[in-house]
């Protein structure tokens, strides 16, 4: 994952580039510009510090940076809700404190959550941890996510099989905007848990067999994973357009539920009955095999 240091002028520079000074409210002159964005004497200027320690926040060091200060700079270079929180577990990681014992991972799912997922008859569900591994679905979850489940790595987890899984190109109807979205959530853990060494080996091994992963880490974007829209092909039903929720457990630290729905009565919600009657099937047969 590079250390912390990289991580934070990698990421700054990456940010300063961006911002234009028409976009800062700042005047423009004739003549070309030598940087794309905004140059460090501007972003110092705006965010109400010296160019010298900006120019030190830049090359990696915000061990000691107020938060008043990380608040400005992050106004100055227009950051969202996700960047917002990355720039601060940045600077968090770079303290004097950063390699403290990392926190107990989460133990099995309890079973009232279990119980939760199964009542869920008619929604595709799973629990899901920061690094993407599934670790608990209901019957309808594993369905829709058949091909995910195929994949015989284990744990199963969904951004290895994006990024890996040739069969993923066709089950994300959305592929490239899903590879983005998948490098940027792991890209926002990374920042709150940069020596997870799970996290570690798996960013690794995505560094290691995708050009494509590498492309979109080198992009040091960052997103929350909330709600949204997922379009699926499925190999047994077909195309699905789906509003997913994505809440996290208060009772389960580090774990996050997914919930899949489609509106009453569109093809979605007709495909979807046809998908619960063939995991059914599906799992009679398995019964009847064991």
């Amino acid at each position: 994952m590079g250390d912390v240091r990289s991580d934070i002028r990698e990421f700054l520079s990456s940010r300063r580039a961006r911002i234009t000074p028409e976009q800062a409210g700042l005047p423009v002159y004739g003549g070309n510009r030598r940087v794309a964005g905004l140059r460090r004497e501007e972003v110092a200027m705006l965010t109400g510090v010296s160019v010298d320690y900006y120019v030190r926040l830049e090359r990696g060091n915000l061990a000691g940076a107020s938060e008043s200060v990380l608040d400005a700079l992050a106004n100055t270079l227009n950051l969202d809700e996700a960047e917002r929180q990355y720039l601060f577990d940045l600077a968090r990681a770079s303290g004097p404190t950063h390699r403290r014992a990392p926190k107990s991972k989460p133990g099995p799912v309890r079973a009232s959550v279990l119980q939760v997922l199964d009542a869920m008859s008619d929604a595709p569900a799973w629990v899901r941890n920061a690094r993407h591994d599934i670790i608990a679905a209901n019957r309808m979850g594993r369905a829709l996510y058949s091909p995910v489940f195929d994949d015989p790595h284990r744990p199963v987890n969904t951004t290895r099989f994006t990024y890996l899984n040739p069969a993923a190109r066709e089950f994300w109807r959305d592929y490239d905007q899903i590879t983005r979205d998948a490098a940027a959530m792991l890209r926002l853990e990374a920042g709150r848990t940069p020596h997870d060494p799970d996290l570690i080996r798996l960013i690794g091994e995505l560094s290691t067999q995708s050009e494509l992963f590498r492309e979109r880490w080198a992009s040091r974007d960052v997103m929350f994973h909330r709600s949204g829209l997922k379009r699926l092909h499925h190999p047994v039903v077909g195309d699905l357009d789906l509003t997913y929720e994505s809440m996290e457990l208060p009772s389960e630290p580090g774990l996050v539920m997914n919930v899949y729905t489609a509106p009453a009565g569109s093809p979605t919600a007709d495909a979807l009955r046809v998908l619960a009657s063939w995991a059914a099937t599906q799992e009679q047969a398995s019964a009847l095999v064991e």
